[in-house]
């Protein structure tokens, strides 16, 4: 008889037991393994038990899910029987990974198909998991396209776990039945991982980026407790997309209510596409047959050239640490998935050449209950995963800073700002004494001041969106510009004398605080790490009156336009949060509009003349009686 082409004749032929397919993979080879949720788990626990006759076997994978039967051959590998090849970008500094360090295999994850297919690392055997083939026997990855498609299109030999379970997931995530060698039926229940436990860092470092990311915005995210909280802070949020290594259950949960719309990413525009999905059986029923997502491989979903063309990218990853200039560690933290790291630096260069990308680098600021700060002065036998030449944005729970375009001692001064408030002054003398700032540059306590988000906001003013924030130590430059660029009338009412300098010991005053005693709120419009400061207001709290004493400026532009208003009632605000009695305000008799705007509070107003000096004040517990 003629041999048969169809492909449901050579999917009974094809059709075998685990052990019997396994039979085909001699010692000394080398052979691939599905990785992430994707694992076949079976194929791999027969290899396991098959062990005493290997010798020399090499196993390639991506480090990934460590709860996997994969983890049984990793931890009972010898060098005799298998030799474990993982795939990983990090540091490699944790316990679990550093025991196997001499087996990583450093590589981006855009690389790896490359890799594969150029044969400069044959791959002998794949082990993989797909769906049941259709119609047209055409069997999906499902759950894990990333490295896996290009490990199959490559392989000498292609045994194909069939799983029920196993999701049909739409995009360049298919192989056919006639390109495989051996097919083993095996029903079993997909890889998860656990819902994550909540962490009030995570939460706070989530609100701080929420406000980073615009509507209309494309999403690159990793694993992890502090994604899982952003997601959460998304919800009001409108038209965002998709481009992200992973799919995960906070994703999911933004399409459900109508965030993610994919409407506006300006390419794959109405798709969702990644990589792979790791989360929930509900995620994995959620991508079944879906034909609003696509899973493409890591060649195409990591490359910096494809994140690059959409619009306003941004990338959200998680760091292990960071010093003084901005160098980043990076290693899979608790309930991290390892494979994320891989894609780290792809989507970080991805991002930087998109029109309005952000990359944004998640920190918290302390590990060991707090005992270690993660900023720490140098990466010392660490190894750098992001140069500090590609890093932007980087998190902590104190705040948000941008190093892009920043000196060493602006980056310096903008990560101890955002470092825990126990370390500041030890980070601090450590910059010092590396050079990194001014060593005449004194520590102040008021440096260990807590950020408070809660007083930012942006408001939108003749068509201009401003933000109105407390300042931060980063801000001495532009606090220095506007105040340079005001009029000889503005500075003399400002600063009740004619003044050409204002040097760093005339105004330092004014960005280091400790937003208690004293606080600035500055008016900003422009990119954060670029905005131009166009008001300031800012109060000193005297101790033995308990008064906060008010001054304002606002650029000669923006006048009129109420944004000293706004200034007042949030200092006011700070200030009774605060346990401050009231307001105080001099001024000179001709000052108006300061006159005017003082008695713009909902408080009794005193007016006192000293001299030359017209003296405001209002007290808290004063409010003014209601109009008839």
């Amino acid at each position: 008889m003629p041999k048969s082409n169809y492909w449901a004749d050579n999917y009974i032929k094809k059709r075998t037991q685990a052990g019997q397919a396994l039979m085909h993979i001699k010692p000394g080879q080398r052979v691939f393994i599905g990785s992430s949720c994707g694992e076949p788990q079976h194929l791999v626990k027969e290899l396991s038990k098959a062990a005493g006759r290997f010798t020399d076997l090499e196993i390639v994978r991506s480090l990934s899910i460590e709860s996997g039967p994969l983890t049984l051959i990793a931890n009972r590998s010898h060098s005799q029987q298998f030799n474990i090849r993982s795939f990983y970008l990090g540091s490699a500094s944790s316990t679990k990974i550093n025991k196997n360090k001499r087996f990583i295999t450093p590589i981006n994850l855009s690389q790896i198909p490359h890799l594969f297919k150029s044969r400069m690392m044959p791959l002998n055997a794949a082990l993989i998991q797909a769906s049941p083939p259709d119609d047209f026997g055409w069997m999906s990855l499902g759950v894990s396209v990333d490295i896996t498609l290009a490990a199959c299109e490559a392989a000498n030999l292609v045994i194909c776990q069939i799983n029920p379970n196993m999701p049909r997931v739409l995009g360049r995530s298919f192989i056919h039945v006639n390109d495989v060698d051996y097919i083993v039926e095996y029903e079993e229940d997909l890889l998860t991982i656990k819902p994550l436990p909540e962490l009030e860092e995570a939460n706070i470092i989530a609100r701080h980026i929420s406000r980073l990311i615009d509507d209309g915005s494309t999403l690159q995210t990793s694993l992890g407790v502090t994604n899982e909280a952003i997601m959460h802070c998304l919800s009001e949020k409108n038209d965002i997309g998709v481009h992200s290594q992973y799919l995960s259950d906070g994703l999911m949960r933004l399409v459900s209510i109508g965030v993610i719309t994919n409407r506006k990413k300006g390419f794959n525009n109405g798709k969702l596409v990644a990589g792979s999905a790791v989360g929930s059986k509900l995620l994995y029923d959620f991508i079944d047959d879906n034909p609003s997502i696509e899973f493409h491989p890591s060649d195409y979903i990591n490359n910096p050239s494809i994140i690059a063309r959409h619009n306003a990218m941004v990338t959200l990853n998680t760091a292990m640490a960071i010093d003084l200039t901005g160098q980043v560690a990076a290693d899979a933290l608790p309930f991290n998935n390892y494979t994320g790291i891989n894609g780290l630096l792809d989507f970080t260069r991805g991002a930087a050449m998109s029109k309005g990308g952000k990359s944004i680098l998640l920190i918290t600021s302390t590990s060991d209950h707090g005992q270690k700060s993660r900023i720490v002065p140098c990466l010392n036998d660490i190894a750098v995963v992001v140069p500090r030449g590609d890093v932007q944005y980087v998190a902590t729970e104190y705040g948000v800073v941008n190093l892009f375009g920043k000196s060493l001692q602006e980056r310096a001064l903008a990560l101890i700002s955002i470092a825990h408030p126990d370390f500041r002054d030890e980070l601090f003398s450590k910059a010092r004494e590396l050079d990194l700032i001014d060593i005449d540059r004194k520590f102040k306590q008021a440096i260990k001041g807590v950020y408070p988000l809660k007083y930012e906001e942006t408001v939108t003013i003749n068509g201009i969106p401003i933000t109105f924030r407390p300042a931060k130590p980063v801000d001495e430059r532009s606090i220095q510009e506007h105040y340079y660029s005001m009029n000889r009338g503005d500075i003399v009412s400002r600063f009740f004398h004619e003044k050409k300098s204002f040097v760093h010991d005339q105004i330092n005053t004014t960005f280091e605080i400790d937003y208690i005693n004293d606080l600035t709120i500055v008016a900003t419009i422009g990119e954060l790490g670029f905005e131009k400061i166009i008001a300031v207001g800012e109060y000193f709290r005297n101790s033995i009156i308990n008064m906060a004493e008010v001054a304002y400026s606002v650029s000669k532009e923006y006048q009129g336009m109420g944004i000293a208003r706004i200034l007042q009632q949030k200092l006011a605000e700070a200030a009774r949060n605060n346990g401050i009695k009231g307001l105080v305000a001099y001024t000179a008799p001709e000052n108006r509009g300061m006159k005017k705007l003082f008695y713009k509070l909902p408080y009794q107003i005193r007016s006192e003349n000293d001299e030359d000096m017209v003296i405001l004040s209002c007290i808290f517990t004063e409010p003014l009686e209601n109009e008839e």
